[in-house]
């Protein structure tokens, strides 16, 4: 299995337009074959900030796929490149972990 965590800030004051257009496109990469779980995640609530918090323009996504070459044809997936297109002017930065079991 391979798991992603993906740091995606947005520029400022655009994170609900970027998660908007995020919960657009789930639905497609989640009927992809080996997608296993791909979800937005974002600094719980009631929780007191810290060095760690994200902050108001980030979220992250959490993914978990069943081999290393699903998450390939996920990158080049058509949706992914239009998702990619529409928010493209919305994005600050991006990183991207990909990580495997011990």
């Amino acid at each position: 299995m391979i798991h992603v965590v993906a740091v995606l800030t947005a520029k400022s004051g655009q994170r609900a337009k970027l998660l908007e257009a995020f919960a657009e496109n789930r639905a497609a990469v989640l009927a992809e074959e080996g997608c296993i779980e791909y979800g937005a995640t974002i600094d719980a609530q009631g929780v007191p900030p810290s060095k760690a918090s994200f902050g108001p323009d980030t979220f992250v996504v959490i993914e978990k796929w069943e081999t290393l070459a699903h998450l390939q044809a996920h990158a080049v997936a058509p949706h992914m490149k239009a998702h990619g297109e529409k928010t493209r002017e919305l994005v600050e930065s991006k990183l991207i972990h990909v990580l495997e079991p011990v």
